[in-house]
């Protein structure tokens, strides 16, 4: 008799070995219909597996995640086949699972976007088949002589250990994998291919360039839909797409990924460093600004030579090794040592705009998501141990103040020690545990990622939602007991003895740069007034009107409102056009009867004209939007 046990606690018995399938059926026919594969006493199986004595089951059906994931496997398989019975010269390496989709890196002829079509036609009659995907286990010299003729496949097989290895296999075509998959391939049944992409064969420009086809798959068509819709509305938000329309930044070869900032998106970045600025002050903290290059001993103080190099651009100077700072942390330090602090000066929070350079890789520069200098609106708060939890919590009320000015909703995920790191265990334990106390008080849940922590110290991420559901890791606080040790921080505390602080290094929008990029893409370009490069476009009806429009935008401006006049000599409408484009938030039209009766005829981006608007009106109206950061694009919704 074999008894089987379900998550829910609830036992089954059944007289012989089953497999899967079979156990699933005594739930359900359509349960089991539901199911990809298993987890056999904690190891995730096919469900053909047999269960041989009593075990824990759990069933991975179409609506688990680890399901989607394990189906995409199959997909990689599926789509290997059909490049394979098409392309029969066609080599294949590995075939992995990635977010959103899979690839599979295949030694073949040149192919485009074009050659998909008749790709994802051979996919669609493979999964009609539904060919049975079957896992069979052979010895290392078994699999060595079936994969003659197979170089990549060859030196995969070569690598492992002796013993046994898995294929699976569906009609005539069989893959070296681990495994598991889904039944057959009917479970196949939304594919789409993305792109294809060079790729050297295990990341070594000496070894053989590959074609990385890249796809992904779901269980319904309505799925892919929704997620190609998705995809369509991220493209149309691409930030390096607006923000070279509303030219607000740009890259060039002289600087490889280092942004030029624009008059336009220069006046956003100024609107964020003053609202960043405004809320600091009323939090308490005070701001500094170190040097951007500091010599060898200190970065070696700090830890960054022996953990960090490799990130870090460094030069000579004076014949001293030096870099140019990749963190903010070290200078701060240096200050921190210019005064003696009592107890009852902490905490002392101290903020910075910092500007931080460091190597990424070419490959991976990507607009203002990834670049190498960047300005990260960093703070250090020193304080005692028994102010930890307190001082968190304020840091997570500020990020919630400010992530909601922009729309943002945002969770938080604790991440803990690494296996590169600095500091005692007793100095980890008590910075980890500190930031679960603060989480657990703040209240709102968190995800814990082991092992994901900074080398100095845990850290608590917050990943940010922006206007289409996508997530992005921004703001970050980590709880750092080691900096103030190198550094040999101190405080005279009540008892007139020297204390060691403890110091949380903490940013909000995180880099400047890429949470404009993020800003950008949320917003899809339509800035909300308080951050539009240019509030209002004044268009006078004709070249006679022009100096009453020079009049009325030199007013705006020393209301404080940014504004411009277009005075070339085309039509109103295309001028209206010209400025919808650039997303300017309010247009006013500078005809004769405004002159006259001292009033505004004002546009909005609803393409809604309001006539009449007195000029107090007006500006009561706009200063009180552009000071409550409100987010309505509407700005005279009410009227």
């Amino acid at each position: 008799m074999i008894n089987i046990t379900f998550p829910d606690g609830s036992t089954k018995q059944f007289e012989d070995a089953i497999d899967g399938f079979t156990a699933a059926k005594s739930i359900s026919e359509s349960f089991a219909r539901s199911c990809v594969a298993m987890e056999l006493d904690g190891k995730a199986v096919d469900l053909s597996t047999p269960i041989k004595k009593d075990a824990v089951v759990r069933f991975i059906t179409t609506k688990d995640k680890q399901g989607l994931e394990i189906m995409r496997h199959s997909a990689a398989h599926v789509m290997a086949q059909a490049v394979c019975t098409l392309y029969p010269n066609a080599k294949l390496t590995i075939g992995p699972v990635v977010e959103d989709g899979f690839y599979y890196d295949i030694d073949m002829e040149p192919i485009s976007e074009a050659d998909f079509p008749k790709i994802e036609a051979e996919i669609k009659k493979i999964v009609k088949a539904r060919l049975p995907i079957i896992r069979k286990e052979v010895s290392k010299q078994e699999a060595l002589k079936l994969y003659e003729g197979e170089p990549y496949k060859l030196e995969m097989i070569s690598d492992l250990d002796d013993g046994t290895i898995s294929l699976y296999s569906q009609g005539g075509f069989t893959d070296l994998c681990r495994g598991p998959h889904v039944p057959d391939t009917g479970f196949v049944s939304a594919v789409k291919l993305m792109k294809v992409s060079g790729a050297y064969w295990r990341a070594d420009p000496s070894k053989p360039q590959l074609q990385r086809i890249y796809g992904t798959a779901f269980f319904d068509k309505k799925e892919l839909n929704a997620y190609l819709n998705f995809l369509e509305e991220a493209r149309k938000r691409d930030h390096r797409k607006i923000g070279a329309a509303l030219e607000l930044f740009s890259f060039h070869d002289e600087a490889p990924g280092m942004a030029f900032f624009h008059p336009n998106g220069m006046e956003i970045w100024n609107a964020l460093l003053a609202y960043w600025r405004e809320e600091h002050r009323a939090a308490g903290y005070v701001e500094i600004k170190t040097p951007v290059i500091l010599n060898r001993s200190l970065w070696e103080r700090s830890g960054h030579w022996e953990n960090y190099r490799e990130n870090m651009y460094t030069l000579v100077i004076d014949e001293t090794d030096s870099a140019i700072k990749p963190m903010n942390c070290p200078g701060g330090m240096l200050l921190y040592n210019e005064k003696r602090y009592s107890y009852k000066d902490l905490p002392l929070r101290v903020a910075e705009i910092g500007l931080v350079h460091r190597h990424e890789l070419s490959g991976v520069l990507s607009g203002l998501f990834r670049v190498r200098a960047f300005h990260q609106d960093d703070a250090h708060i020193f304080m005692t141990e028994g102010q930890i939890e307190e001082e968190i919590l304020g840091v997570l009320n500020l990020v919630e103040r400010m992530y909601k000015t922009f729309g943002l909703g945002f969770h938080l995920e604790l991440s803990t020690r690494p296996k590169k790191s600095i500091g005692t265990d007793a100095q980890w334990e008590a910075a980890t545990n500190g930031l679960r106390a603060a989480l657990d008080a703040y209240g709102t849940g968190y995800k814990v990622n082991e092992g994901d922590g900074a080398f100095y110290g845990p850290k608590i991420d917050i990943h940010i939602k922006d206007a289409i559901g996508r997530t992005w890791q921004c703001g970050t606080i980590q709880l750092d007991m080691s900096l103030p040790e190198r550094f040999d921080l101190s405080y005279v505390g009540p008892d007139n003895e020297k204390h060691r602080p403890v110091m949380i290094h903490r940013v909000i929008y995180g880099s400047i740069e890429r949470f404009l990029g993020i800003l950008i893409e949320h917003f899809a370009g339509k800035f909300p007034l308080w951050l539009a490069p240019v509030q209002v476009s004044v268009l006078p009806l004709n070249d006679d009107l022009a100096p009453f429009a020079r009049e009325l935008c030199a007013w705006l401006e020393q209301a404080g409102i940014r504004s411009r006049v277009d005075e070339r000599s085309e039509s109103l409408k295309k001028k209206v056009r010209t400025a919808q484009l650039s997303q300017i938030p309010l247009i006013i039209t500078a005809g004769d009867k405004e002159r006259e009766a001292g009033t505004l005829s004002v546009r909005t981006l609803d393409g809604k004209v309001r006539y009449g608007i007195s000029k107090e009106r007006f500006l009561e109206t706009v200063l009180a939007h552009i000071r409550q950061r409100n987010l309505d694009l509407n700005v005279f919704a009410t009227d």
